[in-house]
């Protein structure tokens, strides 16, 4: 990865990462001070789990994109917002958290920023908590000193509450209702207090992100709470001159060239964490990328030059086959989140599994490469003295029908242990044991079944 300063605007653009700017013009001029000085921007990410998704990448590579521009990217960790819990792109209410689950998840999801700018070859984000000073305001000092700023009418007219606010059987709660409060103060907390002057996220928090920047605005001219701005500045499309300036912009939202959810496989979502989606499943979610889709997932999640995913982009369409493209996404999406190592070993796993030459897979790596293929649990006693016919057993295990079919698959040598083609008379015995308590079996190229033996 090159260590030259990026144009951070420029490389949203070119990513296609960049959707929506409140003042484009203004935040490149601001960016771009003379003297070089860094500005400072954050993104914030709700806990409502112990883990992240792919989806929350989509931020964190902007937060790092702002760092190889020169500036001072902030995580802001949801420990306050959490309480309440975000509306948007929800059609029923959350189910509350309580104070302890928020600070678990909380915890559990710092070393995610960690990882990814660790991966990026930067130093690690500075992280804050919004409960550190959400927890701190009296409910009158929130009526008193923040929500006079806001406006009833302007609140109701956003996508996600005037969405609830339809459907009569959801409705939404003034807890939720009041979410863009909490959101806004943030912006102006972090501008007042850390000279933060950027805030960047997902396009369904551009109406948060807006009413942040003119929370910032009224709080700083007092003057300005007696009068409606106008409708383009409510709306986010016009910087005014007067007053602090401040910015926002937020990246698109991901989604598939065949209309597909992103992030979303048949076993569920791609996590970020080894704990939920291990480096090897993660590995090859990105293998799996359409063709359709892998310039584009390039551009988004790894740190590629220009150069680098046009030569890729070349090899791709003149020998699809070989699936260069995909493989380079794998690796440096794996990297990124897990580490280069773990990005290597999965990319290792992959090519086993496809080769069928298993047998020299660490335990822990072989674990992860069968997690999703069926298995079964068997007595380890039976292995011993006469063993088990593997005929009756390619039947018992469901690899074949009948044993009519399990002679022909072993005669046709279709059928191997642990990567190697077994015999027509094969016996199982402790022999065949990898790690001293699996047997992988598989028949043809794809239909593979894992034995655990206790």
């Amino acid at each position: 990865m090159t260590t030259t300063r990026i144009d951070f605007l420029d490389e949203l653009r070119w990513r296609g990462l960049l959707h929506q700017c409140t003042d484009e013009q203004g935040l490149a001029a601001h960016l771009g001070d003379p003297a070089g000085n860094p500005r400072r921007g954050y993104a914030g990410f709700d806990p409502t789990a112990d883990s992240l998704t792919i989806g929350n990448l989509v931020p964190i590579m902007c937060l790092v994109h702002f760092a190889r521009a020169g500036h001072r990217p902030i995580v802001i960790m949801g420990g306050g917002t959490g309480m309440i819990g975000d509306p948007s792109g929800k059609s029923a209410e959350r189910t509350l958290m309580t104070v302890e689950t928020i600070a678990k998840h909380v915890s559990h999801q710092r070393g995610i920023f960690e990882s990814v700018f660790a991966g990026a070859g930067l130093p690690a984000p500075e992280i804050r908590n919004n409960a550190d000073w959400l927890c701190k305001i009296s409910y009158l000092e929130a009526l008193r000193d923040i929500g006079k700023h806001f406006s009833v009418n302007m609140m109701m007219q956003k996508e996600s509450v005037k969405e609830r606010l339809h459907n009569r059987d959801q409705g939404i709660s003034y807890t939720e209702f009041s979410y863009m409060i909490l959101q806004a103060y943030d912006f102006a907390h972090l501008f007042k207090e850390h000279g933060v002057t950027v805030q960047l996220g997902g396009s369904d928090q551009w109406g948060n992100i807006v009413a942040g920047g003119d929370l910032i605005r009224r709080m700083s001219l007092p003057e300005w709470s007696k009068q409606q701005l106008p409708e383009e500045v409510m709306g986010g499309d016009v910087q005014p001159t007067k007053g602090p300036h401040c910015y926002g912009l937020t990246n698109p939202l991901v989604t598939k060239s065949d209309g597909g959810k992103f992030g979303k496989t048949e076993s569920g979502a791609v996590w970020l964490t080894a704990a939920r989606t291990s480096p090897y499943a993660m590995y090859q979610f990105w293998l799996n990328t359409s063709d359709e889709d892998i310039v584009r997932f390039l551009k988004l999640f790894t740190l590629l030059s220009r150069e680098e995913i046009a030569e890729l982009e070349t090899a791709h369409a003149e020998r699809p086959g070989a699936r260069e493209a995909h493989r380079a996404l794998a690796h440096h999406a794996t990297t990124l989140v897990h580490g280069e190592a773990e990005a290597i070993n999965a990319a290792k796993a992959a090519k086993a599994l496809f080769s069928g030459e298993i047998a020299d897979l660490p335990r822990e790596l072989l674990t992860e490469v069968f997690a999703e293929i069926p298995s079964s649990d068997h007595p380890r006693a039976s292995l011993d003295g006469e063993g088990v016919s593997l005929t009756d057993f390619l039947v018992e295990t469901g690899l074949a029908k009948s044993k009519r079919e399990s002679r022909e698959f072993l005669a046709n040598g279709s059928v191997s242990i642990n990567g190697t083609k077994a015999g027509v008379d094969h016996v199982l015995s402790a022999s065949d044991l990898l790690h001293n308590e699996i047997i992988a079996l598989r028949r043809g190229k794809k239909a593979w079944h894992l034995t655990r033996w206790a």
